[in-house]
C-alpha cells in the first residue's frame, strides 16, 4: 500500500522544491513590471508560505482521473491555489536575467496552451521524492531558476525562468502537500499520503 501512495497523481495539493536552489515555487498577486504584465513567479525559502501550493491538473480538455498517477512524459497545468492561476510561460523575456518570463495566467484555473508542461522524469510515473524537470510544451524551454534574486517589494524572493537546456536550476522535486490516491487504493487510516500544508 506503501508503494500506491509514493506516487503524484491528478488533484494531488503540493509544493514544488527547486533541488539546486532549495527554493519553492511560488506565486502572489503581484504583476511583473515589465514583460507581459501578468502575475509574478518567484521561487521563496519559507517552508510555511501558503502561496507556495499548486494543484496538479491535466491539460486542457483532457480528463485527468483524480488520484491518478501522473505518466513520466505526460503533460500537466499546474494551477496556483491562492490565486486560481495556471504556471505559465511565452516569449516574454525575465525582468533580471533576460531569459525567458514565467508567469500565472488564467482566471479561475482557464488558460491556453502556454500553461502545458511535461513531466520529465525516468520512472514509469511521477514519484514524490523523485527529481523531475518540466519542459514548456510551447516553448520547449525548462521550468528553472535563474540564480538571481529580486528587491523590494519581493526581497530575497528569486527568479523563475524559462531555460534552453536541463541545467542547474531546473531540477525539482516535490515537498509539503496533500496527496490524493485512487479510490479502489485508499490506504487506510495509518497509511493516509498526507503531509503537513
Amino acid at each position: 500500500a506503501a508503494a500506491q501512495t509514493n506516487y503524484v497523481t491528478c488533484g494531488s495539493i503540493l509544493k514544488l522544491l527547486n533541488s539546486d536552489y532549495s527554493f519553492r515555487l511560488h506565486s502572489h498577486d503581484v504583476k511583473y513590471g515589465s514583460g507581459s504584465g501578468q502575475q509574478s513567479v518567484t521561487g521563496v525559502e519559507q517552508k510555511e508560505d501558503v502561496n507556495s501550493h499548486w494543484t496538479v491538473k491535466g491539460q486542457n480538455n483532457k480528463m485527468c482521473e483524480r488520484g491518478e498517477p501522473i505518466p513520466c512524459s505526460s503533460t500537466i497545468r499546474l494551477e496556483h491555489l491562492t490565486t486560481k492561476k495556471n504556471l505559465h510561460s511565452h516569449h516574454f523575456s525575465s525582468p533580471l536575467s533576460g531569459e525567458q518570463e514565467v508567469s500565472a495566467y488564467g482566471v479561475d484555473g482557464v488558460g491556453d496552451t502556454g500553461d502545458h508542461w511535461d513531466v520529465i522524469c525516468s520512472n514509469e510515473s511521477w514519484m514524490r521524492d523523485a527529481h523531475v524537470r518540466l519542459r514548456h510544451v510551447d516553448t520547449g524551454m525548462y521550468l528553472g531558476m535563474s540564480g538571481r534574486s529580486y528587491g523590494r517589494p519581493i526581497s530575497g524572493q528569486m527568479e523563475i525562468v524559462g531555460l534552453h537546456s536541463p541545467q542547474h536550476g531546473t531540477r525539482w522535486t516535490t515537498s509539503e502537500g496533500l496527496y490524493i490516491v485512487p479510490k479502489d487504493k485508499e490506504p487506510t487510516h495509518e497509511e493516509y499520503a498526507h503531509n503537513e500544508l
